[in-house]
């Protein structure tokens, strides 16, 4: 069986991301998918992070990003950079970060 490829990716997503539980739902989100990384709240009003995980899973949760997000959340865009294979999780698991 072909190994799966592992990829790592950069994320904003605008619009109304704040205060609506949108990092804690990022988190599980990323749980359920076994996606490793980061997540957090940027002054400009936008959530930041980085996803790593097998390429499949990391489309299924740019997806989520884009179309999703939390219950009360606005996403107006998700932008997507830096995307890249890994070799291996530089993360343990995915955080919030502050």
């Amino acid at each position: 069986m072909a190994a799966k490829k592992l990829v790592a990716v950069d994320f904003e997503v605008f619009g109304k991301v704040q205060g609506v539980f949108f990092r804690k739902h990022t988190q599980k989100q990323a749980k359920k998918l076994d996606i490793r990384g980061w997540c957090k709240n940027t002054d400009q009003g936008t959530v930041e992070g980085q996803l790593e995980g097998v390429e499949q899973q990391i489309g299924f949760m740019k997806d989520w990003l884009e179309k999703t997000g939390s219950p009360s959340s606005r996403i107006e865009r998700a932008e997507f950079k830096n995307e890249k294979a890994i070799e291996d999780y530089t993360f343990s698991g995915f955080n919030i970060r502050h």
